[in-house]
């Protein structure tokens, strides 16, 4: 049984190594792409036979700062503001009696159902009526409401104790006092979590503000992006610096905050 067991065990860890290695390796070959010279990008050598920073600097000389400070803004715009808003509407549906909560809880579940290109042509038309276009207010405030943070914190904060929230009531503490001196500070995390995925999510989307910035000083990250790849002349050096210029935030974030992402999922679960 023990030789059974360590067999199985190796195998899982072989097979495990190996898919990781599998999702690894795009971006160890994408970075040391970012140092070969454009014409050597596409060779069969792995290791660059000349070491240069010329898709660097081409990434400076093309304004991809301007476009790495979009992307920053919206993110973390969205992300701040969706957290507020999402721990609000999860402590009502949670914690406060009133008639229709659980209808309007499912129906605002519902909405992780509707594929956003139903909704992507009616949401460009408003967007122009508020002559939003190209402006961050049409980047950042459709991008703010999404089920799936409501239903996180309602899920976490209907996991807490009725007591809590008598004794302070007793105190004289309010209904919002309540929310902000204990609710809040026990959610940690998940808003970890949820600002993780937040920000992931709003760094690497690419559709909406395809749609709604038009004008080039208004493009994130991913929109110039690919519209530097579209041209006759990539160089493709430059592409693979830039690919690891949008992804190091990503990888940075999720290294340093993993274990809390996990520890904000296990405690979100069903009641």
């Amino acid at each position: 049984m023990k030789k059974q067991t360590g067999l199985s065990q190796g195998i899982r860890i072989i097979t495990a190594s190996i898919l990781s290695f599998g999702m690894v390796f795009p971006v160890i070959l994408m970075i040391i792409s970012s140092f070969k010279p454009s014409k050597d990008v596409f060779d069969m050598r792995l290791l660059p036979r000349r070491i240069t920073l010329e898709g660097y600097q081409k990434v400076l000389e093309q304004g991809f700062g301007r476009y790495f400070l979009n992307s920053l803004i919206v993110s973390l715009t969205v992300t701040v503001v969706a957290l507020i808003f999402h721990a609000m509407a999860g402590y009502v549906l949670a914690r406060v009696e009133f008639k229709g909560r659980q209808t309007i809880f499912l129906w605002i579940l519902s909405t992780l159902m509707v594929p956003f290109a139903v909704i992507m042509i009616p949401l460009f038309i408003m967007m122009k009526e508020f002559s939003w276009i190209n402006t961050y207010a049409g980047l950042i405030i459709p991008a703010i409401p999404h089920a799936y943070g409501i239903f996180l914190f309602r899920q976490f904060f209907m996991t807490l104790p009725n007591d809590l929230e008598e004794a302070a009531a007793i105190d004289g503490c309010s209904a919002f006092g309540i929310f902000m001196r204990i609710y809040l500070p026990l959610s940690s995390p998940i808003i970890v979590t949820l600002a993780v995925a937040f920000f992931i999510a709003n760094w690497n989307n690419y559709l909406w503000p395809l749609i709604v910035s038009q004008k080039k000083e208004m493009w994130v990250l991913q929109v110039a992006l690919s519209n530097f790849v579209g041209r006759l002349d990539t160089p493709w050096n430059t592409v693979m610096a830039s690919g690891v210029t949008s992804v190091l935030p990503v990888i940075i974030i999720f290294f340093f905050l993993q274990k809390r992402i996990v520890d904000g999922v296990k405690m979100s679960g069903i009641k």
